[in-house]
């Protein structure tokens, strides 16, 4: 659906139906009763991206159509949040009084936070001068009078950072706040609503259990950092490096000296693991020091391959958290042959699609 005909009044109704239409993947599954988390109606992205359209005189931003890829002008993005909306308006006017800003102005993105900060990332095919520089820390003051605020410029093997690159969310999860750095170009949960509605199920669920945590596709720490009270200690692997430079960042900033990120695939820790086989960036590890009862997968839409299909069938249980129900059900056919699933819950990331998060608890039988 295009953002500028999405209709709120149609929302529980999508939800209700994208959640039916999930169900009939899991057909032939063992399910508990299901529940929904719904997300708010309205404003609840906290990252876009918009192409900026030049015509004439004028600049404005654009999408485009998902079905016929036709472009369509921006002026208001109802999923975005409150202060990305802010922005988008206060940027646009700044670029249309400003050649330096405007010309070759390509895209504009904005990254927002629940706490209030942003970061807006101009990309331009043009190389990036100190001009541009002047003009751009000058915007930066403006911009700061509607939020805290940073801003990169971007263009062709250039990066310029007007100030820095990254911001810092407060999430409350059970009635703890952790802090997260956000790194630009890197992922971050969309969400920020529902992100805590999943973090709250997690972490309700990890209160029962016992020993270590071992999670894979830990990203920035999001799910490690806000179940590390739940477990004696846990061991998070994440194969970028600038999100294992982050999460250990966020370990510290929440004070967590029980968790350990080690940079590794899924793949390769499963060898390392079971089978001995060296890796060079976990050998500082030592598993005898741990216990493990859990482990917890947040992988991308391809979803587990058949030997981490195989490594999570090691652990009493599963905490699965798939943005792909399509790929989860598979992975849950196999998986169910050893385990059984002990809790099911569907998170509305992204409304008006027919997109779902879900979260699957499983335990050995």
């Amino acid at each position: 659906m295009r953002v500028d005909q999405i209709d709120t009044s149609q929302y529980q109704t999508l939800l209700d139906q994208k959640v039916k239409d999930t169900l009939e993947l899991f057909k032939g599954l063992a399910l508990p009763e299901h529940s929904v988390v719904a997300s708010p109606e309205k404003h609840y992205r906290l990252r876009a991206e918009f192409r900026v359209w030049h015509q004439g005189e004028d600049s404005y931003y654009i999408m485009f159509d998902p079905a016929t890829k036709e472009k369509f002008r921006v002026d208001h993005f109802l999923p975005g949040s409150e202060l990305i909306n802010q922005l988008m308006q206060a940027v646009r006017e700044a670029f249309l009084a400003n050649d330096i800003l405007r010309f070759k102005l390509y895209q504009v993105d904005f990254l927002t936070t629940l706490s209030g900060e942003a970061l807006v990332s101009l990309i331009y095919h043009k190389p990036l001068d100190d001009n541009w520089q002047r003009e751009a820390e000058q915007l930066k003051t403006e911009l700061n009078k509607i939020a805290p605020l940073n801003i990169i410029g971007r263009s062709r093997k250039q990066k310029i950072l007007v100030e820095q690159d990254f911001v810092t969310e407060k999430l409350t999860v059970c009635g703890e706040e952790y802090s997260y750095k956000q790194i630009e170009n890197t992922f971050t949960q969309p969400n920020g609503f529902i992100n805590q509605k999943m973090l709250e199920w997690a972490n309700n669920i990890s209160s029962s259990l016992s020993h270590d945590l071992l999670e894979l596709y830990c990203g920035n720490g999001n799910f490690s950092i806000a179940l590390a009270n739940q477990f004696n200690k846990v061991l998070a692997t994440e194969i970028s490096k600038n999100s294992v430079k982050c999460a250990n960042f966020n370990l510290a900033q929440n004070g967590i000296n029980n968790t350990v990120i080690g940079q590794s695939s899924a793949e390769d820790f499963s060898a390392a693991y079971f089978e001995g086989k060296p890796v060079k960036s976990l050998k500082e590890i030592d598993f005898n020091d741990y216990k493990f009862s859990t482990i917890l997968v947040d992988p991308p839409r391809a979803g587990l391959d058949q030997d981490t299909e195989s490594l999570v069938q090691k652990f009493e249980h599963i905490l699965y958290i798939s943005c792909n129900p399509e790929t989860l059900a598979k992975n849950l056919t196999a998986i169910t042959s050893t385990h059984e699933i002990a809790d099911i819950c569907f998170f509305d990331q992204f409304p008006y699609t027919h997109h779902i998060e879900t979260g699957v608890w499983l335990r050995k039988k």
